[in-house]
């Protein structure tokens, strides 16, 4: 657990700094007062937690203040810690499996890192003892099926695939019967994430759904938006249109080790109330981890041995 909490720890630090870089000594057990409060506000507004996000936080911060004598001897990573639980309560999502095979779908936008995604996802699922097929759906984009057929090829992952500008709802038809004649636990499967324009791609998802609904009605099983954690919260709108137009299931939030804007997962919680199944925190199949409210909360307001090293 130690080694998990770690790679949260690491891949967050980025936001991490952005808060301890404003607040510095607030963390240190200076108790609260309305500068220091300020001070937290701004910080948080830095770590991309939205307006509302931030305003929700500080108003349950005062509020706990004002009404929960207990928190009034800690200091502001200590109350910070026990409203972000609060806020992101219910906000974890693991990968049940709800069908034979499983069907996990991809969707976002391109250079969120769907495609890598999809094959450290199947690794995952792989080490955990499931049997795991990933379909190459993305047919528009030329370098989508090489990508994919590499990370699946270094990880040991069985692919469906087919020639550039194939039918994605086609291809999308085999890889349910392969995975299904090979007794397949999940079939995972990438999509295009741009067409010609926005309505070309909404039809293409939406045929990739109706096929695989002739097969299995309740499918897919897990839709999956893949968001880029250093756009901050410009992806609540991505979210807000994949979510509209495809109905999701939850998040994989991207790249996170790599901005200071980690708050922005809170913001699509928030707002959509889509739950978090995934944090991409490096660029090796390890670093995307199941996301946990603990391992989360601890990495942006960590205990003081934790903050010692930062």
């Amino acid at each position: 657990m130690f080694g998990l909490y770690k790679k949260f720890r690491d891949g967050l630090s980025k936001t991490t700094r952005q808060l301890f870089g404003s607040i510095g000594g607030l963390f240190s057990g200076a108790k609260l007062d309305a500068d220091s409060i300020e001070t937290l506000e701004e910080a948080l507004y830095g770590a991309d937690f939205g307006v509302e996000t931030t305003d929700e936080i500080i108003s349950k911060i005062k509020d706990a203040f004002k009404q929960e004598k207990e928190l009034r001897s800690q200091d502001a990573s200590a109350i910070g810690s026990t409203v972000l639980r609060r806020v992101l309560k219910g906000s974890e999502k693991g990968l049940s499996e709800d069908g034979t095979p499983t069907v996990v779908i991809l969707l976002g936008v391109n250079g969120s890192g769907k495609t890598t995604t999809a094959a450290k996802i199947g690794c995952k699922l792989k080490e955990d003892g499931r049997n795991v097929l990933i379909a190459a759906c993305d047919t528009f984009r030329a370098a989508a099926n090489e990508q994919l057929k590499s990370w699946c090829e270094r990880l040991e992952l069985e692919l469906v695939t087919s020639q550039h500008g194939a039918d994605a709802a086609a291809v999308a038809f085999d890889a349910w019967n392969a995975a299904r004649s090979r007794g397949k636990d999940y079939l995972i499967i990438d999509t295009a994430g741009r067409l010609h324009n926005k309505a070309n791609l909404i039809q293409e998802l939406a045929k990739i759904r109706r096929v695989l609904q002739k097969h299995d009605p309740s499918a897919p099983h897990h839709s999956i938006l893949v968001a880029d954690g250093s756009l901050g919260s410009n992806s609540i709108e991505q979210a807000r249109v994949f979510h509209r137009e495809f109905g999701l299931t939850g998040l994989a939030v991207t790249k996170l080790d790599g901005t200071s804007r980690g708050g922005a997962l809170v913001g699509i919680y928030r707002e959509l109330h889509l739950p978090v199944y995934f944090l991409g925190l490096g660029e090796q199949p390890e670093d995307l981890q199941p996301f946990t409210v603990d391992n989360y909360v601890n990495a942006i307001f960590p205990t003081e041995p934790a903050r010692a090293e930062l």
